[in-house]
């Protein structure tokens, strides 16, 4: 199994993703720096990770979505590829519009890292079926604009369609329905604010984000 991880100036959690990847399932992981036209060959998982991509500038992953390696993102995506935005990649693939809907700064207007506990509202996309009939994950969470906001049309395609993904127990930014993490229509792109790279061992405070780096990756 292949993965790559993608890395864009000012990512500070791509090294996180590559570790948690490997260690949980083994797979073989690349960086793949924002500038390339060029992604490696047989991806089953493509990452778009946490952080301040391009210092965040404009928007929240507005710069990022214009990098040339982007193209082939998308161009993966379209293919049936496994694409995962984590935090500010979940940013990035809204201003890609890979998926619909926008993160906006948080309802406190305030910067929040805790642990948060979420609801696994459908254990049955190729990110989530190692949950099964499990329906609570722990993760943490750091984010300064992590208020998932779509049009109210588009909030009951995501609910009626199952692209709702995480939900969070507790919400802690504001975002509609309490929703932390969604899928697009074919259910390969995801994006999510929660990290599960930041959650794969027991001594990290919970393992239950290996399990999502395993679900997606046993479906390859």
């Amino acid at each position: 199994m292949k993965a790559a991880v993608i890395v864009f100036p000012g990512s500070n959690c791509d090294r996180d993703c590559k570790t948690a990847i490997e260690r949980t399932t083994g797979a073989a992981v690349d960086l793949v720096w924002h500038g390339e036209t060029v992604l490696p060959a047989g991806l089953d998982l493509i990452v778009l990770p946490g952080g301040f991509a391009y210092g965040d500038y404009l928007r929240c992953g507005a710069m990022a979505s214009l990098s040339p390696v982007m193209t082939e993102v998308k161009a993966a995506a379209d293919r049936g590829v496994a694409v995962a935005g984590i935090c500010n990649g979940f940013q990035v693939l809204c201003e890609a519009r890979m998926l619909p809907g926008a993160l906006l700064r948080n309802a406190g207007l305030k910067y929040v890292c805790e642990t948060v506990d979420l609801e696994v509202v459908n254990a049955q996309t190729r990110f989530t079926a190692g949950y099964r009939d499990r329906r609570e994950a722990r993760m943490t969470i750091g984010h300064g604009e992590g208020n998932y906001f779509a049009e109210d049309e588009t909030l009951e395609r995501l609910e009626g369609e199952g692209q709702v993904v995480f939900r969070y127990r507790k919400n802690p930014n504001g975002s509609a329905r309490d929703i932390a993490g969604i899928v697009n229509e074919r259910g390969n792109v995801l994006g999510m604010m929660p990290h599960p790279d930041r959650a794969f061992e027991a001594e990290l405070g919970s393992a239950d984000g290996a399990v999502f780096f395993q679900s997606v990756l046993a479906s390859a």
